[in-house]
């Protein structure tokens, strides 16, 4: 999706609510897909968001075994379950609930994501975040963050926010050195609260529900909805019968996008660069 118009009050409305589509990944990993689908297939910079949910461990259980990334970054956001990731670099983590591995894929990289459990509910989500051109080979990195290392801030009414990425009152979440300078807030409202939040006019942003519903200049939001923002500085989402959400803003990049799978580059001469350099084992 292209950047957005702003809105002429400078306050975020909804121009487009819809849910996510069912899919598996992986070694059959089912799924829902909210960003990355016919009706949404993205929003610069943002590539993919799944969502994967289910307390069937034949839904999740062969997890994602081995495969190559080049070009962006992936965010993992667990809500409940344990998963264990490996690379071919050697590097190795546990994601567990509330903890977020924020990868810069850069030149390549070859992973594996796996469940650390045999039964019980596997909730979270992944999120890709294009890089630009000038980024797209640079070093793999990590940022490994702990549930115990992303803040939580109140909201009135008993309402909390953890601030993965950005600031919310003067608290900033753990993830830095992003070049997209995101917003990723996972918001927790009782029933007859409100969130309102500044966020950068020009960037784009999204709002997904996984518990309960949300308003935002009245139109309601079911859980399993995204509603796609206009630009503007600020955001109101009110939560009469009580929800949570992730609040989900960066910079557009305005670039050309190349995808092909795991793949994201700029042209297509790039994109048949990385499946070489992938087949010739330079990940």
């Amino acid at each position: 999706m292209t950047v957005l118009k702003s809105d002429a009050s400078n306050l975020r409305r909804v121009v487009a609510v819809m849910a996510g589509q069912p899919t598996s990944d992986g070694a059959g990993v089912k799924l829902t897909r909210v960003i990355g689908q016919q009706r949404l297939p993205d929003l610069d910079p943002f590539l993919m968001l799944d969502e994967f949910r289910s307390d069937d461990a034949k839904d999740y259980i062969a997890g994602f075994p081995d495969h190559p990334h080049r070009g962006f970054e992936t965010v993992t956001y667990m809500l409940a379950g344990r998963m264990r990731h490996e690379d071919n670099k050697g590097n190795k983590g546990l994601l567990r609930p509330g903890s977020v591995q924020w990868m810069t894929a850069g030149r390549g990289i070859v992973h594996s994501e796996l469940p650390e459990q045999e039964d019980g509910l596997m909730w979270g989500f992944q999120l890709w975040v294009n890089l630009p051109a000038r980024d797209k080979l640079c070093e793999p990195r990590y940022q490994e963050i702990a549930p115990e290392e992303i803040p939580e801030v109140a909201v009135d009414g008993g309402g909390k926010v953890r601030v993965i990425a950005g600031s919310v009152g003067g608290t900033t979440g753990p993830i830095s050195g992003v070049a997209t300078d995101p917003t990723y807030l996972d918001v927790a409202l009782p029933a007859g609260t409100a969130f309102a939040h500044k966020l950068p006019a020009q960037h784009n942003a999204f709002v997904y529900v996984f518990e309960g519903s949300a308003e935002i200049g009245g139109d309601t939001l079911a859980r399993g909805r995204v509603a796609v923002l206009s630009q503007g500085d600020r955001i109101e989402v009110s939560a009469p019968k009580g929800g949570r959400f992730i609040l989900v803003a960066g910079r557009p990049l305005g670039e050309p996008v190349a995808k092909y799978g795991p793949f994201v580059m700029n042209t297509v001469d790039e994109l048949r660069q990385a499946v070489a350099d992938f087949q010739s084992g330079k990940f």
